[in-house]
């Protein structure tokens, strides 16, 4: 008796006892990759319209198709219906990954359709970073081809286990066997260079169906499952991850009255109980569970996958971003680490300027150092480069400006993969997968000390603060610094100025003028500065500083209110014809290259605290303001005791 049979007959017996049934089928996701042509479109709409999942209007019009390009029967352009990439250009909006779900009698599916464009190598890690298992489609008239190295390559990387090499297109090349086997001896080279130690291989037509419900009678040669056969057997991720230690990132605090503090989130390892001891990360605190709220009312236990609230038993510090994990196997807590990197936007990884990372519920802000290589997908060779351009997969460091709650992604997707975003742009750039922490992390410990920064400003009668000056080159900031630093000192405050070019003597003599350089140059100076104010100095600063992220990474370094930007806004035009130092002359001459104003950009401050013009202002009135400004605003704290 047959499945079919069966289902027909409890729809119509008992259709609550039917769907319960289906309710309680599992979920495999899947992706579909390849090569551009490979037929990963034709393939999902013949799996849809294998499983009738197609509305009726959609199947007419799909046979009216047929009818008109002279096919017949089977011979429909099945691709018509999950084109993700036509869906995005008659809609006009970015469709990452075009999704479609589907199901057997035995388990549902929700399958995501990846472009195979290079191009579009970031929508294929978006569709794969939530994936169980991953059907890499091979054109049997090409073979293994760089983009099928390269989605291979990221499968692995993202932590897909389960791998089908699906050669489409057999009909073309009448269903030889000799073809099939030597792409799948082609692709057993590069999977096993890369660490794929086990994949399932499938002679397949998308177009005509062969293989992919049933076996093919064109295929007799091959006495494997089906493609859906094979896709019903497939683990899925999420027994795994029932297993491992209970991790629990909290989302939001719940309190809707003062009589209940729960502590909400997805669970996404593990198993808690109620009586079971927790630990609360990054802090480190421990408490036990008290109760396991749903809407649905109290739990004795919840396991992942669940959506929770968690209330402890003591009444400990805990929001959004903490990790509720295992008390006994908690997972590790680091701002330094290694991590492979796929960079997904036009605009190159820029080393050492901060990026927002966001993993799990944790947000912090990171800088990136150089890649330590980069990784051709075709040759599987390690590439020296000095940063990463679109599509480009690489190794690098990463440094967080708090410590992270993490596992390595080969443990869990969840607390090892992360994404990088421009913080000006909001804009996603990278995904990357955290392989371990820096052994520094673990062993550099910060060091309590007795004097703290407000004793020494206590001792020297004055706020700390940083005066940063920013403008272009030829402006008027190293001028007006200083007239603000003599009027400060003749009061009797300790100060200390700190200049672009005099910096460059010293600290940073290493250092050039690409964009790279110049952040590096900014970072050094920014924790000098630190330095300085925690040591209770009014440190003054005169750099070009043309880069927003920069001084805004130099802002969060010192407590709030401490840092006054000084925007001086002399115009490029009127900069240019000072040219004090003769350096305009050489940049339009092309003999000084990255230069301000020329051939490098400068990002205008939005919100300075001052603004200063110096084609209506001279230098001395300048300088009187800012001193006026600063003493006004910090009143008696800036007026020392002498």
């Amino acid at each position: 008796m047959s499945d079919t049979y069966v289902t027909d007959t409890l729809i119509a017996e008992d259709i609550d006892a039917y769907l319960v049934q289906h309710q309680h089928k599992d979920m495999l996701r899947f992706i579909t990759c390849g090569s551009v042509d490979d037929g990963k479109s034709t393939l999902i709409g013949r799996l849809l319209y294998d499983s009738k999942m197609i509305f009726e209007d959609q199947l007419a019009a799909l046979e009216d198709a047929s009818k008109v390009s002279g096919t017949q029967g089977q011979d429909i352009d099945f691709a018509l219906l999950v084109d993700g990439l036509a869906a995005e250009r008659e809609q006009g909006i970015t469709i990452d990954v075009a999704y479609r779900f589907f199901n057997t009698e035995k388990r549902k599916f929700i399958v995501a359709d990846c472009p195979g464009h290079e191009q579009y190598t970031r929508n294929m890690v978006t569709g794969a970073s939530s994936a169980d298992a991953a059907v890499i489609l091979i054109d049997a008239r090409k073979g293994v081809l760089v983009q099928t190295r390269r989605h291979t390559y990221l499968c692995h990387l993202l932590g897909i286990r389960h791998l089908v090499l699906a050669v489409n297109k057999l009909d073309l090349v009448g269903y030889d066997q000799v073809v099939f086997d030597a792409i799948v001896a082609d692709y057993v080279n590069f999977a096993q260079a890369i660490g794929i130690s086990e994949f399932t291989a499938i002679p397949i037509s998308g177009f005509k169906g062969d293989n992919i419900t049933s076996l093919s009678p064109h295929t007799p040669w091959y006495s494997g499952p089906t493609l859906i056969e094979h896709l019903e057997q497939v683990e899925i991720d999420g027994t795994r991850e029932a297993g491992q230690a209970f991790r629990m990132p909290v989302q939001w605090v719940n309190r809707p009255n003062l009589d209940f503090r729960g502590f909400a989130g997805l669970i996404a390892s593990g198993t808690v109980k109620q009586g079971d001891a927790v630990r609360i990360l990054p802090a480190g605190t421990t408490s036990t569970i008290s109760r396991i709220v749903t809407l649905d009312g109290d739990l004795d236990e919840a396991q992942a996958g669940q959506s929770v609230t968690l209330c402890l038993a003591d009444e400990v510090d805990c929001s959004r971003g903490n990790v509720i994990a295992a008390a006994s196997a908690p997972p590790e807590v680091a701002d330094q680490f290694e991590a492979s990197l796929v960079w997904m936007s036009d605009e190159a990884l820029i080393p050492g300027r901060g990026y927002w990372l966001k993993l799990a519920t944790q947000s912090v802000s990171a800088t990136v150092k150089p890649p330590k290589y980069a990784i051709n997908v075709n040759t599987l060779e390690h590439l020296a480069v000095k940063t990463l351009e679109l599509n480009a997969i690489g190794v690098v460091e990463l440094t967080t400006d708090k410590p992270l709650v993490f596992e390595p992604y080969a443990q869990s997707r969840t607390l090892g993969g992360f994404i990088l975003i421009d913080k000006l742009t909001n804009a996603t750039v990278a995904a990357g997968l955290i392989n371990f922490s820096l052994r520094r992390a673990q062993n550099v410990h910060w060091q309590a000390l007795d004097v703290s920064r407000e004793a020494h400003a206590a001792m020297k009668h004055q706020q700390p603060a940083v005066l940063w000056f920013t403008g272009f080159s030829g402006s008027g900031k190293s001028t007006i610094a200083n007239l603000v630093e003599k009027r400060l000192h003749a009061l009797g405050h300790h100060t200390f100025l700190l200049d672009g070019d005099n910096v460059r003597h010293g600290l940073n003599k290493d250092l050039g003028f690409t964009e790279t350089d110049r952040i590096e140059n900014i970072r050094r100076v920014g924790e000098v500065t630190k330095l300085m104010s925690d040591a209770g100095l009014i440190v003054l600063t005169a750099f070009i500083s043309p880069f927003a992220a920069e001084r805004d990474m130099v802002r969060a370094m010192v407590p709030p209110g401490e840092f006054v930007e000084v925007f001086v806004d002399t115009p490029l035009a009127e900069a240019e014809r000072r040219d004090v130092k003769g350096l305009y002359k050489k940049a339009r001459a092309g003999t000084l290259k990255n230069f301000t104003g020329i051939d490098s950009p400068y990002e205008v401050p939005l919100r300075p605290e001052l603004r200063v013009d110096t084609t209506s202002e001279s230098p001395e009135a300048a300088a009187e303001r800012i001193v006026d400004y600063i003493l006004g605003a910090r009143s008696e704290a800036w007026m020392p005791t002498i």
